[in-house]
Order: structure tokens, then C-alpha cells, then sequence
């Protein structure tokens, strides 16, 4: 996939375009189609719905934009509006991801409509990705809010836990946003002393993954255990223990960090990922 950097695109923007649809926070999907052209916009009369609009990028010389319909717009004969967060490891990961930046991109530019400072209406700044407010002069970016995910084993074990605000029962890494002033390394051993009480040591870079719900940036560890005993935050944890690959519980579905990191465990440990 050819990346084309910049705000706007040198091809036929508006006949090839990519558009990404949502609803509130929901996408418009077509089975497993979540991008439409302009002219199929105009067949499923939806051009008319259009609140708001931002281009996104250019790719292999194809414009791509999101755009945000009203709330009373019913989907097509054929067609829903689906959480994409559920569509996770169902779209190839690339799609997946353009359709998160999409609606990362609407998020911020729905609730950034108004100056922070003065409260004059904003604009779309025209040299970079950015609101500029004309009355102060204020400009602000796309926020970005960074966040560890960490595995920690202990000999042939791995530490998942089950969070409280997961949407279905299964087990997974440990998480956390990043504080100011704050290191990754440092949020790392906060997070995990907070969550379950343990030290950690040997903390190394793993991977990173945007997660735009609403606007994540995930960056993987590994750690290993250095000492302590569990003891739960139960505001955040429901239940956290030690499991060996053979004995993992319900973890996470594929495409996610928290599920590479787990499937790294388990190769380590000499099983295939599954």
C-alpha cells in the first residue's frame, strides 16, 4: 500500500475518493465494505445526511475521506451500522485500522468544533492537520493519548487479569494510560504495582498499535516478574493470576496487541499461536 503524505491528494479527488460513513459512533458497512465512492453515496442517497467531513489520506494516488451523517439517517437495503471496535480481526487489519483513523479523525474534529480558549468557532487549519481558531489564534492537534500494554511472565508463567471494564469475560495483559511527566518505563511499574501489587524488571520494548477508541496509542512490554503476591486494585480488576500456556483462560480475540502479546508467551514457551 502506497502512502501519500500531506492534506490532500493529486488525483481525482472527488470521482475515485474513499469515503468511511459513520453514525454517531458506528460505521456504515456493506458485509465486510466499509469504503464507498462518491457515486455510491448519491445511489444510497446519502450525500444529503453528511454533517461534517474530514479528508484522511491518499493512497496508491486514491483520496480517502470520513464523514459523519446525521443521526436519523437509516441505513440502506443490505446495509447496518456496525461497532467497529467488533469488527476487530473480521476486516484484513489494514482496513481496519484506515476505518479506526477515520474515526479517530471524526472524533476529534466533532468535539473540537469551538475554541477551548476563547470559545470562538474553529477552522480547519489549511497547511497541516489542526484547528485554528481565528479569533485567538489558538491551534489544536489531534490528541493522541498514549497508554503501555505490558506482559509479564514468571518463569513459564504469564500474569492476566480481568478487567472490570471489559465488555466480555475474558482475560488479557495488563494496560494503562500514561501520566505527565511520566516515562513508559515508569508507567510500566506503576500501572502494574497499582493493578495487582508486583514489581517488575527487564522491561523491553515489545511493539506499538494505534487503538482509536476514541484515541489510543498502545505501546507493547514485555517485563518480568520481580517480586510481590496479587493483590487486586478492584476498582480495576475483577481477578488476576498466573497461567501457563497449556492453561490459558478466555483471552482476547486476534488483532489486537494484547493478543500479540499473549500469542508471544505462548510461542516462547514453544506452542504454536493460535
Amino acid at each position: 500500500m502506497f502512502f501519500e503524505p500531506g492534506l490532500s491528494c493529486k488525483g481525482d479527488e472527488d470521482a475515485t475518493a474513499y469515503w468511511f460513513l459513520f453514525k454517531e459512533d458506528k460505521i456504515l458497512i456493506l458485509k465486510d465494505k466499509v469504503q464507498f465512492t462518491l457515486s455510491e453515496l448519491d445511489s444510497y442517497k446519502l450525500s444529503k445526511n453528511v454533517l461534517r467531513s474530514q479528508y484522511l489520506d491518499c493512497v496508491e494516488g486514491r483520496s480517502r475521506y470520513v464523514a459523519e451523517l446525521n443521526s436519523d439517517t437509516v441505513a440502506p437495503e443490505g446495509m447496518s451500522f456496525y461497532d467497529l471496535r467488533h469488527l476487530l480481526g473480521q476486516l484484513p487489519d489494514n482496513l481496519f485500522f484506515s476505518a479506526g483513523k477515520a474515526y479517530q479523525i471524526l472524533h476529534w474534529d466533532r468535539t473540537h468544533q469551538y475554541c477551548s480558549q476563547c470559545g470562538a468557532q474553529n477552522e480547519n487549519k489549511i497547511d497541516e492537520r489542526a484547528k485554528l481558531c481565528p479569533s485567538c489564534g489558538f491551534i489544536n492537534y489531534p490528541r493522541v493519548s498514549p497508554a503501555i500494554i505490558v506482559a509479564i511472565t514468571r518463569g513459564h508463567e504469564i500474569l492476566l487479569a480481568q478487567g472490570s471494564s471489559f465488555q466480555a469475560a475474558f482475560y488479557s495483559v495488563l494496560a494503562g494510560f500514561v501520566e505527565p511527566g511520566e516515562t513508559f518505563e515508569e508507567c510500566v511499574q506503576r500501572e502494574v504495582e497499582e493493578e495487582v501489587g508486583l514489581k517488575v524488571k527487564n522491561i523491553k520494548y515489545f511493539a506499538s498499535q494505534p487503538w482509536p477508541f476514541p484515541d489510543s496509542l498502545m505501546v507493547g512490554f514485555t517485563a518480568e516478574y520481580a517480586g510481590g503476591d496479587i493483590s487486586i486494585d478492584d476498582m480495576e480488576i475483577l481477578d488476576a493470576g498466573w497461567f501457563t500456556a497449556e492453561q490459558l483462560p478466555l483471552i482476547p480475540g486476534s488483532g489486537s496487541i494484547a493478543r500479540r502479546l499473549i500469542d508471544w508467551f505462548v510461542q516462547m514457551e514453544g506452542f504454536p499461536s493460535f
